[in-house]
């Protein structure tokens, strides 16, 4: 109820402040959690109520903020956590246009005070002098990209110097970039016209360019910059982001806010929602190219010989031998064509980072399960899984290590949940859900211990957490009799896990369903 109003709210909101400015997707912002209250004055509510509406400069740096030019929106990470504090604020905002501008002077505008927020912006010492950034909420990586084949030998910016090198002017790279290379051998370019720096990497007259990983991976698909792949990632210099106020007394005091706020989120379904969007989105746009070639190919084959035919009749046999020839090129291009969309629906059912089965799977699996039940009676068992203290993961071992966590535990589950009836499956973020069709309370029981054993002897550390180690919460709800809904079963599941976690986690929880 509560969040329905929120959102209501902000709806107001955006409507009141941003109706003829660009907008931001904000419904995304209930995707963001707080782990713990947040506390505000009266006085500080009735000072944010009345502000002016924040101009926000924003630049399209996915998967932080991505601007979409069909509905003149931004949506991603940055999107929902902003929209999420400032309806907690009641804070009123615009979008400012400048398609045109460079990041130079966007981050300009707020620090002389012509805009108040920049978003997305790595953390520099020159521009905490000029304004005032909040605490980050996405690490990312630079990479060094090169032309495929090339076979250069780079592990470091140490080892840039014999090469001409590529960057985008004002980022936070590229002091250091200027202090290691000679003047002449960096060249940099506006960030409304990167596309620059890849064609000149592309002609020969770059050797290699220095630009933000997770961008360039979809610059690689939507760009067609398929001769250029990144040959090392500069682990040693992450990018903190966060938002970037103009300096004022008023702003330090929002930015204090805004900082109680970034302490206690938790974002992660909306880094899973992004991250894995944009994975999916990348998978699915190199499917349907390869599927327009195919086609292409087939109709220019069809076209080429229907004309011979016609011009040619003489030579009737032949080309009716080459038509034959072309038909079962077209029977073999369909059956592909076949195949493309099999792999596609089958993309469309798993997770792409753990190889498990998707939410969207495990929904249509337990209808049609719970459906089956209704039928024979036969028990139907769901367990909800949690990581303990995944945030703390990400916080002291990056998100990469985290990832690598999440795949471990799949692979606990896949060896586990083994039946063939059996299902497990990614349910968000670090949350895990099992189906088990047949399974009797004491039996499923069983199996969950087994699982959180398991995930405990992986000994992988946590360092920050208060048992320095990975474990789980399972939440088991068993269906036995009665008229309980697929989503009732779900939610006493739910129910389940969030008593493991209140009873001090890396523990299982059970109820079964009974008329």
């Amino acid at each position: 109820m509560g969040r329905g109003l929120r959102a209501m709210r902000q709806s107001v909101l955006l409507a009141l402040c941003c109706g003829a400015a660009l907008a931001l997707a904000c419904d995304g912002a209930q995707r963001i959690h707080l782990r713990a209250p947040v506390v505000l004055s009266a006085q500080e509510r009735a000072e944010f109520r009345a502000m002016e509406p924040l101009r926000i400069q924003a630049i399209d740096a996915p998967p932080m903020v991505r601007y979409d030019p069909a509905g003149d929106s931004h949506a991603g990470i940055a999107v929902d956590i902003w929209c999420f504090i400032a309806q907690e604020l009641e804070l009123r905002y615009a979008i400012l246009p400048g398609r045109g501008q460079t990041v130079a002077e966007k981050i300009l505008e707020v620090q002389q005070g012509r805009a108040d927020v920049f978003m997305p912006l790595s953390r520099q010492p020159e521009r905490a002098r000029h304004g005032i950034f909040t605490l980050p909420y996405y690490q990312s990586y630079y990479a060094i990209i090169a032309r495929k084949g090339r076979g250069l030998r780079v592990r470091g910016v140490d080892d840039l110097a014999p090469y001409r090198v590529g960057v985008v002017k004002g980022v936070a790279l590229e002091p250091r970039l200027q202090a290691s290379l000679p003047a002449a051998r960096l060249t940099s370019f506006d960030q409304a016209n990167s596309d620059g720096m890849f064609q000149a990497l592309l002609d020969g007259r770059l050797d290699l360019a220095v630009f933000s990983k997770s961008i360039f991976e979809e610059k690689r698909i939507t760009r067609d910059y398929f001769d250029l792949e990144v040959i090392h990632i500069l682990r040693d210099d992450p990018r903190e982001y966060g938002f970037y106020f103009s300096a004022s007394p008023q702003n330090q005091r929002l930015v204090d806010a805004f900082n109680r706020y970034l302490a206690a989120i938790d974002a992660s379904e909306s880094l899973a929602r992004h991250e894995e969007g944009e994975r999916q989105l990348i998978e699915r746009y190199v499917e349907q190219r390869r599927q327009r070639r195919l086609l292409q190919t087939a109709s220019a084959a069809a076209a080429l010989l229907t004309l011979g035919f016609g011009l040619a009749f003489v030579r009737y046999r032949r080309l009716a031998r080459r038509l034959e020839a072309s038909n079962q090129q077209i029977g073999r291009q369909k059956q592909e064509l076949q195949e493309s969309n099999e792999r596609l629906e089958r993309l469309s059912l798993s997770d792409g980072l753990t190889g498990l089965a998707n939410r969207r799977a495990f929904d249509q699996a337990l209808q049609r399960e719970h459906a089956r039940r209704q039928r024979t009676g036969a028990p139907l068992s769901v367990l909800l899984i949690d990581v303990d203290h995944f945030k703390a993961v990400n916080d002291c071992y990056g998100h990469s290590t985290g990832d690598d966590y999440l795949r471990a535990l799949a692979q606990v589950l896949s060896r586990t949940v083994a039946r063939a009836s059996d299902l497990a499956a990614r349910h968000g973020g670090e949350e895990f859900a099992c189906l088990l069709p047949e399974t009797a309370a004491a039996d499923v029981q069983r199996l969950a211990e087994r699982i959180r054993e398991a995930t405990a002897g992986l000994a992988l550390p946590n360092a920050l957490a208060p048992v320095p180690r990975l474990t789980v919460s399972i939440g088991v709800a068993t269906l036995e009799s009665g008229p309980a809904t697929a989503q009732e079963l779900l939610a006493q599941a739910d129910a389940q896990l969030y008593a493991a976690k209140r009873a001090g986690r890396d523990r299982v929880h059970a109820t079964v369903l009974r008329a």
